[in-house]
């Protein structure tokens, strides 16, 4: 018999406003740890409320794969306390790689970008859902462990509990963690340097709890205090409007896709390749902007110490 489990994000929205609360009354009375705009903060509720309505009417869709490919699983792990422990960690390992085509394959960038569009670093900053991660198909990033045998409610359970806990890393009220907690967990100072807009910091730190797959993986930055982050997006996007927010950059992928005059490999880049990449070199990607930083730093000339 399937076990219950229950809704833990729905669950967790009060604790959430909660936070929010205080995260913005500890704001106010010390003067440091982050700043709140109105108009952000209202954005990113407005781009939380979509992503709920569109789970509503879209969640249907991820559920029934799930649960159809159920039919034919491999083996049936059982519902024990350590298969669900199991499935979390393993979960978490498919959240790494979702997250890591999220910022390398414009598709999936398209519907992930919201996430990135503040300039602020708050905890309203976690509710920047997107609305169209149905489209994206990173559900199929699930089906190993519906076929190695855990049940689709115990995966989507803990995705759950995957969300939850990235919520209280969005922040910028706490520094650093206890140096053993930081060398094995997602903290607030790791996710940070996530969201910079700087080149060094672009594309790292992909984890959702474990940051031990960035490090696995080759793609973790630390913190440098000698660099504070910027946050927000290479190309910041100077609006509040949710839904320019929410569907810019598909528009913006349509329209590179659909220009005429261009080969059906480059079409196809235009969708798949990273973001900010173009046919005529007009644009740059990640790795381009990271490798002209470094250039500069290269050439920066080096002051001898000493007194």
């Amino acid at each position: 018999m399937t076990p219950h489990y229950p809704d833990v994000v729905n669950m967790a929205v009060p604790g959430f406003v909660a936070l929010i609360v205080i995260e913005l009354v500890w704001i106010k009375l010390k003067g440091r740890g982050g700043r709140y705009e109105l108009r952000d903060a209202l954005t990113s509720l407005l781009l939380g409320a979509g992503n709920v309505a569109a789970g509503i009417l879209l969640g249907f869709v991820t559920v029934t794969f799930l649960y159809t490919l159920w039919q034919y699983r491999l083996f049936d792990l059982g519902y024990s306390v350590w298969v669900l422990l199991l499935c979390f960690v393993l979960d978490d390992l498919r959240y790494y790689w979702v997250h890591r085509l999220g910022h390398r394959v414009r598709w999936v960038w398209a519907s992930h970008v919201n996430h990135h569009s503040s300039q602020h670093y708050n905890l309203t900053t976690a509710l920047r859902q997107t609305w169209t991660g149905t489209f994206t198909l990173m559900m199929l990033l699930r089906v190993p462990l519906v076929l190695l045998g855990f049940h689709p409610a115990m995966i989507l359970f803990s995705g759950g509990m995957n969300l939850i806990y990235q919520f209280w890393i969005h922040t910028e009220v706490i520094s650093r963690m206890p140096r053993w907690f930081e060398a094995v967990m997602n903290t607030p100072s790791h996710h940070r340097v996530h969201h910079g807009r700087n080149p060094r910091y672009l594309d790292s730190n992909y984890a959702g709890v474990f940051i031990v797959w960035d490090k696995l993986f080759g793609t973790f930055v630390p913190e440098d205090s000698a660099e504070p982050v910027e946050y927000g997006l290479v190309k910041n996007l100077g609006t509040f409007n949710p839904l320019r927010v929410a569907f810019h950059e598909w528009i913006g992928l349509f329209s590179d896709v659909l220009q005429p005059g261009l080969t059906l490999r480059q079409r196809l880049a235009y969708a798949l390749a990273p973001p900010g990449w173009s046919h005529d070199g007009s644009r740059m990607t990640s790795d381009m902007l990271k490798a002209c930083d470094g250039s500069l730093k290269a050439a920066e000339p080096q002051h001898a110490g000493g007194s």
